[in-house]
């Protein structure tokens, strides 16, 4: 599967933090691959489509986030309809 296999259709709500700074599994590997930042792993729910098939959810998003760094590794955690 590629890296962007889908393509959000409406903005991320309700997010919230579920891990920050050496709290994230991940933490070594964030900053050497992208740098020094207040690292956290957010989750929020979204509607996406899927960019193979086309077909739209409701999903679970995770990813990991750093201010002046942005958002990173937006993956789908699961499909909620």
């Amino acid at each position: 599967m590629s890296l962007n296999y889908f393509e959000r259709v409406t903005p991320i709500s309700g997010i919230r933090v579920i891990a920050s700074g050496h709290s994230i599994r991940d933490f070594n590997r964030l900053l050497k691959t992208y740098g020094f930042g207040r690292w956290k792993k957010l989750k929020g729910i979204a509607v996406i489509r899927l960019l193979e098939s086309g077909e739209i959810f409701k999903a679970e998003l995770h990813w990991y986030e750093a201010h002046g760094i942005g958002k990173k590794e937006i993956k789908i955690k699961r499909i909620l309809e």
